[in-house]
């Protein structure tokens, strides 16, 4: 069993997810929809491709976790791998992302996101379901800032999805388990490695709220997932990870720092044959940072909803500007990131190959005299003979040849 087959079957049937379980067909999910393929896979089979993908040096700590994360290409495919163990054996969740660079266009997201990311401090967050394209957000976000500004960017990921490359901008990305130990950690040293924009991958305990909210108070932008069904809940999921008597103090922290919250959905547009995010737009207002700082996470959507001025987009808002949008971006098609075209090869040097009929060469001579062979004239050719320029050597005819053209130049040419 090889996995770049398996990822080109998986490529060719259009599917964003891979399911690999022993003893059952390997399961596709197309368009939102899961779909059985082939024949029941192997529970030892998969054991050795499992092997194989977390390597010789990791597979003691899988076996002591029961899982393990990675990303890698594999015949031109980025993919996250997550391998895991289940009742059957050794099973894979393997998630097809991005070949191309994510940009809001190319992801056919609204340019007005492009807004999140103007400030040069604060937090914005993106949440959603499992699978929603959280990540592809937050690395479309940061594309529109490599590609036009000059800032300094940090990623912290488990893993690694995107592999961004620096175009404006610096760019270090640091994945968690192999370049730091953990997501506080990472943030810590951040904090010492002048970032002017942080991303951080994953967002679930509450050192890792603090952290995350601590960097955007002090003056950098900071890009954070969340899981949730809405902007208002993703919100109030910050606040209530942390104890009753610090929520007060957690909501302040956060209406203070609060640039936008994005929350998505993906829809299947049958048009145009493609799964695009339906987003929910919360930006920081000031009526919206009265409403956090109050813990009144209730009265978000009717902010949404008044706060179109601002910014602000409800799903069915969002949804009408879905069914009015014409210039679709299709994946297979990525105009920015098409092979550069080779560099044209330099001409080969001409050889000297003996004419058949030598053409008159000129050679400077000193001192300069009138040209005259040494020799006896040659035929006259019709129409008469132009007489030589001064200090300009002529060959008088056909008959000639470069041997004695080079004796009379080493004799001290012609003879007056």
């Amino acid at each position: 069993m090889e996995l770049g087959a398996i990822i080109r079957r998986a490529r060719e049937q259009g599917a964003s997810d891979i399911h690999l379980e022993g003893g059952m067909p390997m399961a596709l999910r197309v368009r939102g929809s899961l779909r059985l393929a082939g024949e029941p896979l192997s529970p030892a089979a998969l054991t050795a491709l499992a092997r194989d993908v977390v390597g010789e040096d990791d597979w003691p700590g899988f076996l002591e976790r029961c899982s393990h994360d990675v990303a890698r290409t594999l015949d031109g495919q980025r993919i996250r791998i997550n391998v895991l163990r289940s009742a059957r054996g050794v099973g894979f969740a393997i998630r097809l992302l991005a070949t191309a660079q994510a940009t809001l266009k190319r992801l056919n997201l609204h340019p007005d996101l492009r807004r999140l990311v103007e400030p040069t401090h604060g937090l914005v967050l993106v949440s959603g379901p499992t699978g929603s394209g959280k990540t592809s957000t937050l690395a479309a976000l940061l594309q529109e800032l490599n590609i036009s500004e000059a800032r300094h960017i940090i990623t912290v990921e488990s893993p690694i999805e995107y592999a961004l490359v620096p175009r404006q901008s610096f760019i270090r990305q640091r994945e968690v388990g192999r370049d730091t130990p953990s997501f506080e950690q990472a943030l810590i040293d951040a904090m010492r490695e002048d970032p002017d924009v942080l991303m951080v991958g994953e967002m679930r305990e509450p050192s890792v709220m603090r952290l995350t909210m601590n960097a955007a108070e002090t003056g950098h932008l900071v890009l954070a997932t969340v899981h949730s069904a809405s902007a208002g809940e993703a919100l109030a999921r910050v606040v209530s990870a942390f104890p009753p008597e610090m929520q007060p103090a957690v909501c302040a922290q956060l209406a203070d720092c609060l640039v936008g919250v994005v929350c998505q959905r993906l829809r299947y547009r049958p048009e145009v044959g493609l799964r695009v995010p339906e987003c929910e737009v919360l930006m920081g207002s000031t009526p919206v940072k009265s409403i956090v700082r109050q813990g009144h996470f209730y009265k978000i959507p009717s902010a949404i909803e008044t706060g179109a001025a601002d910014g602000c987009w409800s799903f069915p808002r969002y949804a009408e500007w879905l069914n009015r949008k014409t210039d679709w971006t299709q994946p297979s098609t990525p105009p920015e990131e098409a092979p550069a075209a080779p560099f044209p090869e330099a001409a080969p040097e001409p050889r000297v190959v003996p004419a058949a009929r030598p053409r008159p060469v000129p050679v400077t001579r000193l001192p300069p005299a009138p040209a005259k062979s040494r020799r006896g004239p040659a035929p006259a050719k019709p129409g008469g003979k132009q007489p030589a320029e001064e200090g300009v050597f002529v060959i008088q005819g056909e008959q000639d040849d470069l041997v004695s053209i080079i004796r009379e130049l080493e004799e001290g040419g012609p003879s007056e």
